[in-house]
């Protein structure tokens, strides 16, 4: 075989850089499987204006966005449609997540859902009703049969809405695989949703990968777009690292919305060399978290951009990342300039790139710190491993899953002020630092606990103006608790009952009144139980977005002097009582 590479004479650089323009292009095609997934099978679920407020794979704080936010046309109450023929398998009812939802199941081994609804269609709403009143729950999750409610395509399901955890009037919609719960990518099916924009790449970071990504701050590299291509603003970017990765900061919009969304795909090369890619699509919810693996994670908690690393972190299973020629990261050997380029893409394969230059500079020896030095006293932790600190007061065991790059632990200690704390403040790393799963914290108290408040212990985490507690578990001296979040930990007692706020006061007329609102306030701003009865039975009482516990008048409460009792329940335990009567 002759190599044409080697017949200078007969082969023009042109030609030669069609050749290889050719081969990694093609290459860059096959690094992820084509995806046969039906088109034309789903219509648009909604009737209003066809606009995206999101779309698949945008980030967000501790996860993906897994579907298509559909515009309601600002209002809610819009027509909500089965996408295609099929059964409704399942409703949930939450106050957070998709709020009201509803998913049905397609012979097509496919499964759609529908989050943020108001009323669901009379029949399912009259069912899901009574079964809420049977379980004597407003939060529920049912599962159907595919006789009990049967949809043929176009049928209304439901009106559009802002419930759980929406910000404004929308429908939430996916596309689920039926058998594992891989949430799909929903641009991909055909969906009457025009894009002709290619993505927009805002900014360009680089990393030095002798250090940890939460040990560094970013270099940002400024870019800019010339003919419709994006370059750095300086010709040559200096390197003074021989091990260095690159971030990026893009967005992407469909056509006729300025709506910034996310991105779908996006790829890193060395010298025309594939090195690594990722690929937003078939993702579950038990993976959504990893997006903190996906991105900057100290950067964005430190209030700053999204940047997703074109790496893929070490802690991190390959997930939406396709390894190819390494990880992402580049190791540069020598000192020649390398060309380095970065191709991002939408879901309909508008493309935009990237392309500089880099070269190895000097690299500054700083030298070992000398043994007093407080290096020394600090442990690494490493992704993929079990990793445990012990002391006289605290115990840390985080399981090998729980971090995605390497970090040197640290931990502090001061006093609390609070006349409930059992313990010293600990400082356990940082909010900065991410966490895939739970880990265990142990705190020994520092003072004795009274046997009343022996189990009314809860360990508090914090972080910025952010706080929440979790249960206690007593072992001796000692408390355990599971948080997925660093910041600063102690253990509080709580023996302070909640209070329950009501709209009207003992005695009330409410023969003109539309609801009843209950407003309860605990110190933790921690509501485990709520529990209405209205002369002696369960009452129905909603609790969208967790706030306020809602009870709009109905067939339940007729004309009459009612009883009405609330009864209330912390995370520790404590409980409040209030009963108050009315006239319908």
């Amino acid at each position: 075989m002759i190599n044409i590479f080697s017949q200078k004479d007969t082969l023009h650089k042109p030609f030669l850089f069609f050749i290889f323009l050719f081969f990694s292009s093609a290459m860059y095609a096959q690094i992820f499987p084509a995806k046969n997934y039906p088109k034309g099978y789903f219509i648009y679920p909604v009737d209003a204006r066809i606009s995206l407020a999101a779309n698949f794979g945008e980030l967000r704080a501790n996860h993906y966005h897994m579907g298509l936010d559909c515009r309601t046309d600002q209002v809610q109450n819009k027509i909500v449609k089965a996408a295609a023929q099929g059964y409704i398998a399942r409703v949930s009812i939450a106050p957070f997540g998709f709020g009201r939802a509803i998913y049905i199941n397609h012979p097509n081994g496919l499964t759609t859902v529908y989050g943020h609804l108001n009323a669901f269609f009379p029949a399912l709403e009259k069912y899901v009703k009574e079964k809420q009143y049977e379980l004597q729950s407003w939060n529920v999750s049912l599962d159907f049969s595919p006789t009990q409610f049967p949809v043929k395509q176009g049928q209304l399901i439901a009106h559009s809405g802002n419930t759980g955890g929406s910000q404004g009037p929308h429908c939430h919609f996916e596309i689920r695989d039926t058998k594992t719960g891989k949430v799909l990518n929903e641009l991909l099916f055909g969906l009457p949703i025009p894009d002709n924009v290619p993505p927009t790449i805002v900014r360009l970071a680089m990393y030095d990968r002798n250090k940890s990504t939460y040990s560094q701050v970013p270099q940002y590299i400024p870019i800019k777009k010339e003919n419709g291509k994006y370059i750095t603003v300086k010709n040559i970017i200096p390197v003074n690292s021989d091990k260095i990765s690159f971030g990026i900061s893009a967005n992407d919009k469909q056509s006729g919305s300025n709506n910034p969304n996310g991105i779908y795909e996006a790829a890193i090369f060395l010298d025309e060399q594939l090195l690594s890619a990722f690929q937003l699509d078939s993702i579950s919810y038990d993976e959504t978290r990893y997006v903190n693996a996906n991105v900057d994670y100290k950067t964005r908690a430190a209030g700053g951009p999204y940047i997703q690393h074109l790496s893929r972190l070490p802690g991190y299973p390959q997930g939406v990342y396709k390894d190819i020629n390494g990880d992402g990261v580049i190791e540069l050997t020598d000192r020649n300039i390398h060309q380095v380029k970065i191709v991002v893409k939408d879901a309909n394969g508008n493309t935009s790139v990237l392309t500089f230059k880099i070269k190895k500079g000097l690299i500054v020896e700083t030298g070992k710190p000398n043994d007093s030095s407080s290096y020394f006293q600090q442990k690494e932790f490493i992704p993929g491993f079990v990793n445990v600190f012990e002391n006289e007061s605290l115990q840390l065991y985080l399981p090998p899953s729980t971090l995605y790059d390497s970090v040197a632990f640290t931990h502090s200690e001061k006093n609390s002020a609070s006349p409930a704390s059992y313990s010293e403040i600990y400082s356990i790393l940082s909010g900065l630092v991410p966490a895939q799963n739970n880990f265990t914290v142990r705190i020994k108290t520092n003072k004795a606990v009274e046997e009343n408040l022996s189990d009314k212990i809860l360990m508090k985490r914090s972080w910025k103006e952010n706080s929440d507690v979790v249960k206690a578990k007593r072992e001796g001296d000692w408390y355990s608790a599971k948080f997925n979040a660093f910041g600063d930990f102690e253990l509080i007692a709580d023996n302070e009952p909640p209070v329950i706020n009501a709209s009207f006061h003992d005695d009330a007329n409410l023969s003109h009144a539309r609801s009843i609102v209950i407003t309860p306030k605990d110190n933790n701003d921690d509501i485990k139980n709520f529990r209405a009865e209205l002369d002696g039975k369960w009452l129905r009482f909603t609790n969208d977005k967790g706030r306020l516990f809602i009870y709009t008048f109905d067939e339940k409460c007729p004309a009459g002097k009612h009883e009405l009792k609330i009864s209330i329940e912390d995370e520790a335990g404590n409980r409040a009582e209030r009963i108050l009567h009315f006239t319908r």
